[in-house]
């Protein structure tokens, strides 16, 4: 998880959750027959034709012998007494109810649920198999929160493979990441690989890093089939994504200011790739790496440079590289995307390796554990272009092995891509 810079705040923005329940329109009963006929097959009881029509079945639903229509029980009775009346199923009453012999009632009723839907089952806890899961993930029995949709992610698309995981320390994943495969103008296949870092002392980091990782794959994988130049297709994928990620600052109510003034815009890091048959394209801003690590494992490369301070006092000369990154100011970025960056200067790189090989896309929770190329190649399986997927497995688990102190994402693409369909094991 890319750690923050100092810069200006922005508001956080509270989720607003709408309820659906509606009430039903008051009840104004009928007067009472004293002597009412008794209902038929196709009579309904009077004043609830209309709720006779709603609790109908539709065709080839199921009948439900001797079932009242909805809210048949929902009016007190003229000629008795109000208190007699056991309050009925799916009815509000707290309004007091007519006296005898006035006219209207004052309760409310409600719809009741639709038989012919099925009521969804309750979700259960992972950890005890027992206890109810409440709205905000968390078992009513023994307390365990319950794994995100996000906590742990992986996709496979024709050749290229990637894998999100959570982490051991951190309670949600501000990782995201997108692949896909698209054709040049010519019919060559190109693959594209994007990894976003989500910046954690930014607000809402992880729907940075979501946004941005769309936006930038969904750029690339349009302007590349039009003949843009992967290069310049890398750089216009960068703006885009740096757009979805300014645009949710905007997206903050007012009221934000308020409560948490001090809280910075929401913000996050890129990396991604396009590989061609005979061109590498990498773009970047921020802390997020790509790694060349050909078949024959020689010479492995990094084909990024960090926005951190750590690089910056290596770059300036003022510190070796060891030393720099034994500093705890090592991962402090100095560049990122989000509202409240100073400026930004996307990166792109193009290369044309003369031998197979992998793209290694990742975070900073892999790279921590194999910071230089040499150690990522040593931790990348030697299948790797061939079972990328596993491969992605296989560095996810590196990093959790290590200690799995921040989000861990990669993505892998094999270069040259091969055929889409052929997949990994």
């Amino acid at each position: 998880m890319a750690d923050g810079p100092p810069h200006p705040a922005a508001p956080h923005a509270p989720t607003a959750y709408a309820s659906n329940a509606t009430p039903g329109a008051p009840a104004h009963p009928a007067a009472a027959d004293p002597h009412p006929p008794a209902p038929s097959a196709h009579t309904a009881p009077a004043g609830d034709a209309a709720s006779a029509d709603r609790s109908a079945p539709s065709p080839g639903a199921p009948a439900q012998a001797g079932a009242a229509p909805t809210g048949a029980q929902g009016a007190p009775v003229r000629g008795q007494p109000a208190a007699s009346a056991a309050p009925p199923a799916g009815v509000r009453l707290d309004r007091r109810a007519p006296a005898e012999g006035a006219g209207g009632g004052d309760d409310y009723p409600l719809q009741a649920p639709d038989p012919r839907v099925a009521a969804e089952p309750a979700a259960v806890c992972v950890a005890c198999r027992a206890g109810r899961v409440d709205d905000d993930g968390y078992c009513e029995n023994c307390g365990h929160a319950q794994p995100r949709e996000r906590d742990h992610m992986e996709q496979e698309c024709g050749p290229v493979a990637a894998v999100s995981d959570r982490g051991l320390r951190h309670h949600r994943n501000e990782d995201a990441f997108a692949v896909g495969t698209t054709a040049l103008p010519d019919g060559s296949p190109v693959s594209v690989a994007v990894v976003c870092d989500g910046v954690s002392s930014a607000t809402r980091p992880d729907e940075a890093s979501l946004a941005a990782s769309r936006a930038a794959n969904a750029s690339l994988l349009d302007a590349l089939p039009r003949g843009t130049h992967p290069q310049q297709a890398m750089h216009e994928a960068i703006l885009a994504a740096s757009e979805a990620v300014n645009a949710l600052a905007g997206e903050q109510p007012a009221e934000a200011d308020e409560h948490a003034p001090q809280q910075n815009a929401p913000a996050c890091t890129i990396v991604g790739a396009v590989v061609t048959a005979g061109l590498l394209v990498v773009g970047w801003v921020g802390d997020s790496r790509a790694y060349w690590i050909p078949v024959d494992r020689s010479p492995a490369v990094r084909l990024t440079e960090d926005d951190s301070w750590a690089a910056q006092m290596v770059a300036a000369g003022l510190m070796g590289e060891a030393e720099a990154y034994a500093d705890h100011r090592a991962h402090a970025i100095t560049g990122w995307l989000g509202a409240d960056a100073y400026e930004l200067e996307p990166h792109t790189a193009a290369f044309k390796p003369d031998r197979p090989g992998v793209v290694v896309v990742c975070t900073d929770g892999l790279w921590n554990y194999a910071e230089s190329a040499d150690e990522m190649a040593e931790a990348v399986p030697a299948d790797a272009a061939a079972r990328p997927l596993h491969a992605a497995r296989v560095l996810v688990g590196h990093a959790l092995d290590g200690g799995g102190h921040d989000n861990v994402t990669v993505a892998l693409v094999p270069f040259p891509a091969v055929p889409q369909g052929a997949g990994s094991a």
